[in-house]
């Protein structure tokens, strides 16, 4: 009886922090506004193609107008590889247009999720949910 209650204590303790370390990396809701969405076009600046997110910079203006650096987080290089993406499909230069998820903290105003990546110039289009 004391065994039985043992392991099911060690199971209890594991499924605990297996789930408590899995809501600690996913934390979108607390980090984007999933209830709105967004548009901006501009000028890729930067793609940072890295685990655990891969991200981009895109130079584009604000609601105001003001040209402002916006800071994209996208998926895993693995999710985007799936869906043939490479660490150079997008490349600086880039005239792009990204629809995303706001940030919601107030002085990130400039940061977004990925939702949909478009380049008309060649008629490049990604779209999906980041796992």
């Amino acid at each position: 009886m004391k065994n039985r209650l043992l392991v099911l204590l060690g199971l209890i303790t594991f499924v605990a922090l297996g789930a408590s370390q899995m809501l600690a990396h996913h934390a979108f809701y607390s980090t984007y506004d999933r209830d709105k969405t967004m548009k901006i076009e501009g000028t890729l600046k930067e793609f940072l193609w890295r685990n655990p997110h891969s991200y981009v910079r895109v130079e584009a203006p604000d609601e105001k107008g003001e040209m402002q650096m916006w800071v994209v987080e996208w998926a895993a290089p693995a999710q985007l590889t799936e869906n043939g993406l490479t660490s150079s499909t997008l490349r600086p230069g880039d005239k792009i247009i990204v629809t995303g998820h706001p940030g919601r903290a107030a002085g990130e105003n400039h940061r977004m999720q990925m939702q949909k990546v478009e380049r008309p110039s060649d008629g490049f289009k990604w779209e999906g949910t980041i796992r």
